[in-house]
């Protein structure tokens, strides 16, 4: 089996530089890698091509037209059995591929996605945010999880389709705002067998601050309608929970400026949820400074995901501006 790494890439240097570093320790040495440059202003040609001698690696720029549209660039360049796509902030475990050639192997996918960890290099912030993103007291808890719920959507930081997939559905038609999973549900409706595989697992970085945290968990809440306005089956109430979140959370402040006695419950029951957080964080990463930190982390993952939700479902659906 060969696979094709498909990378989008957008002014990240470093973080490239350090994910095709661990691609070089692969066990499973059958992959070729396509760097994606899209029109980005501080490129990275010199660091993709300093490993031309370590990996079949290949750089290609392209004008910016965003993630999805950067990966069909590359699925149309690939030679691979199958495509394999990962988000540039992404760190890759040496046994990666053997873990998936081995699975595959023994059960029937046509596209697969795998979990993500914090790596032990990480920044406690960092950390944290690999938390919130992954806990089962977050809405995070459903994204790499055996017991997902519903259909399995992968998320295109790790995810892989075969070449069978890309000549029957395509690529990407959404460049962002939940492309990814406009994508599954293609690949589902078009018959083709879609699975997790546990032991894929990457150490996703996502964003280094709480700053970029927030704009990004903002935009994956607006996603969310933008796939609704695809395939309304798909929005269930689950997605409502970071909405419920926020709201609730603008009532306690609320009660605390205008009726104190309902002030106590709503303070209680909000201390007891983060409570809840900072513990189970606690015994997941054995810090307290990360447990601390999760706090804030799952704060601003449900507070930030449910005011852009919030935001595109009273101007798409309400609305029904376009």
């Amino acid at each position: 089996m060969f696979f094709s790494i498909i990378i989008p890439l957008y002014n990240r240097p470093q973080e490239i530089d350090e994910l095709l570093n661990t691609l070089t320790k692969q066990t499973y040495l059958q992959f070729e890698v396509l760097v994606i440059e899209d029109g980005s202003v501080n490129d990275a040609k010199a660091i993709v091509e300093k490993y031309a001698n370590k990996l079949d690696v290949k750089y290609f720029f392209k004008p910016n037209e965003g993630q999805g549209f950067a990966r069909n660039y590359g699925f149309e360049r690939a030679k691979g059995d199958y495509f394999v796509v990962f988000d540039s902030d992404c760190l890759i475990p040496a046994d990666y591929l053997e873990t998936v050639k081995d699975y595959l192997f023994e059960h029937k996918l046509d596209a697969y996605g795998g979990p993500d960890a914090a790596h032990k290099s990480f920044t406690s912030i960092q950390k944290a945010i690999s938390y919130a993103m992954t806990s089962p007291f977050t809405t995070g808890g459903i994204r790499g999880n055996k017991k997902h719920m519903g259909q399995f959507h992968p998320r295109s930081f790790n995810m892989g389709v075969s070449r069978e997939v890309w000549e029957k559905v395509g690529g990407f038609i959404l460049t962002r705002l939940g492309e990814d999973i406009e994508y599954s549900i293609r690949i589902h409706a078009n018959g083709f067998k879609i699975g997790l595989i546990p032991g894929a697992v990457v150490y996703h970085k996502r964003r280094t601050s709480f700053a970029q945290f927030y704009k990004q968990l903002h935009f994956f809440g607006r996603a969310r309608i933008n796939i609704y306005k695809h395939f309304p089956a798909e929005l269930k109430l689950v997605h409502f929970f970071p909405a419920v979140f926020t709201c609730g959370v603008i009532f306690t402040v609320l009660m605390n400026i205008f009726y104190q006695p309902l002030a106590y419950l709503c303070n209680f029951i909000l201390l007891l949820y983060l409570m809840l957080i900072f513990f189970h964080s606690w015994r997941v990463n054995k810090s307290l400074k990360v447990a601390f930190l999760s706090i804030i982390a799952a704060f601003i993952q449900l507070t930030a995901y449910g005011l852009g939700f919030m935001q595109d479902f009273f101007k798409r659906i309400v609305l029904k501006q376009q």
